[in-house]
């Protein structure tokens, strides 16, 4: 009997709607709240850095939210994605458990973000918005919001942190190509950025004050300039079910069922993407599928931080987030997973974090990228520095697997894939890359900040 390789949906079998977990979470995620008046962030004060449809999304309660005909169609470029059953991985590791993998690199900009970019363009565009603000950390998220903007003639100003600007050549050069102008991060054009250069002139960015930067820039003309945001907030997240809703058909038809559903963790998007619409079947249908977030070790915010109001930018010009953080000021080590080099997580995933539904793991930097070779000579995909840390996760559980002599099925998302990432694979062939430990002194320094907010 010939084996299915991977299982491919039609066009007219992609979700018509969005999955918004936060209708059925058992203890809704606390609001944002006004760092001045610390009182509940109103539709009117987020209007200053989001669009309308946005803002509608991020505060709802409704299970499901309608894909507009427009962001269907756009869809249609790359999606449906294959659900890829990985025998390769699975002979060389000599495991009984079945490895699947969502296979998000095939997009036009090689990663799951445009799962989200294409729909916030798209409301920007209707409400009129000429001009939007963004950072990125890896150049994931810049790419993707950089070929949509192109699409809908928006001017976009793309923060790109600065040590990712100079270890991902190429993903600025992807942004240049499709328009958009990207800047190293700490720049000289924001208060922000001026003030961490005068603090340390050598800084190489964060994620949470390229996100500073961006806000910054964008609250000028808040007339016709928004901020998009890649990861972190609810209105992302459901963006991204599109993953988890296609998997769970894609996995019905393969007549199977994952036990662990596996995500690399920077703000949460691809985590949520492909994890939430499996945690409602536990939600709703009492199943109990492991779902599991996988951050980097030099970045412990689920698995050493604090659940507490923080901002999500470095310099305090955001709404304050419940979430777990390592405290606004923390800066991460410079890994080549420049995604996920952020202090804190979004507040549903920290909410469900808390309450006990979902799993936190930290891996360090070299057995991702042990795990990353291992992956491209076995199923032939060079991932993202950030994707290998899904992928170390579903090979220590599929080694565990082995380990008790049992049969599991792991789902894990390939959220993108390496092939401007390659000078962080050079730096590993010459052994230039180190695991970085992260001394609880660092961290309680950093939290202590806290109790100022």
């Amino acid at each position: 009997m010939t084996r299915v390789k991977k299982i491919i949906l039609e066009e007219k079998d992609m979700p018509t709607r969005w999955y918004n977990i936060v209708g059925d979470m058992p203890n809704k995620p606390l609001p944002p709240i006004h760092p001045g008046t610390k009182k509940p962030m109103t539709k009117e004060e987020l209007s200053v850095i989001f669009a309308e449809e946005l803002i509608n999304q991020e505060l709802s309660q409704e299970s499901y939210i309608d894909i507009p005909e427009e962001v269907q169609d756009l869809y249609k470029i790359w999606r449906p994605t294959p659900l890829v059953r990985a025998y390769n991985l699975e002979k060389a590791l000599d495991t009984p458990a079945k490895i699947y993998f969502k296979n998000e690199s095939v997009s036009p900009a090689g990663s799951h973000k445009p799962n989200t970019a294409i729909p916030q363009v798209y409301y920007n565009y209707k409400q009129g918005i000429k001009h939007l603000t963004t950072e990125t950390g890896g150049g994931q998220w810049g790419s993707a919001l950089s070929f949509v903007c192109k699409h809908f003639n928006i001017d976009l100003k793309v923060f790109m942190v600065k040590v990712s600007y100079y270890q991902k050549p190429y993903r600025k050069i992807m942004m240049n190509t499709w328009g958009a102008d990207v800047i190293p991060s700490p720049s000289t054009l924001t208060s922000a950025g001026r003030a961490a250069l005068e603090k340390d002139p050598d800084c190489s960015g964060s994620l949470g004050l390229a996100i500073s930067e961006a806000v910054e820039l964008a609250v000028q003309n808040p007339e016709t300039t928004k901020y998009t945001l890649g990861s972190v907030l609810n209105h992302v997240a459901i963006h991204q079910t599109v993953i988890g809703e296609e998997a769970l058909t894609q996995m019905e038809i393969a007549g199977d069922m994952p036990d662990i559903v596996i995500g690399c963790f920077g703000g949460g998007s691809n985590f949520a993407g492909l994890g939430f619409p499996f945690l409602r079947k536990n939600l709703k249908e009492g199943k109990n599928i492991r779902i599991l977030a996988v951050e980097p070790q030099s970045c412990p915010k689920l698995t050493r931080g604090k659940f507490h109001y923080d901002f999500g930018d470095s310099a305090g010009l955001t709404p304050l987030i419940p979430m777990y953080t390592l405290g606004h000021s923390f800066q991460p080590s410079d890994i080549h997973a420049g995604g996920l080099r952020y202090h804190g997580a979004g507040a549903v995933v920290s909410q469900l974090l808390k309450d006990g539904l979902i799993e936190a793991h930290s891996i360090p930097q070299l057995e991702t990228f042990e795990a990353g070779m291992l992956f491209a000579n076995t199923e032939c995909i060079i991932p993202a520095p950030e994707s290998t840390h899904a992928i170390a996760m579903a090979i220590r559980e599929a080694k565990k697997a082995k380990e008790e002599g049992k049969s599991k099925t792991i789902l894990f998302n390939l959220s993108g894939h390496g092939l401007v990432d390659l000078y962080a694979y050079e730096q590993y062939f010459a052994g230039n890359l180190q695991n970085y430990d992260i001394s609880d002194a660092m961290i309680n320094e950093s939290l202590s900040e806290l109790d100022k907010l």
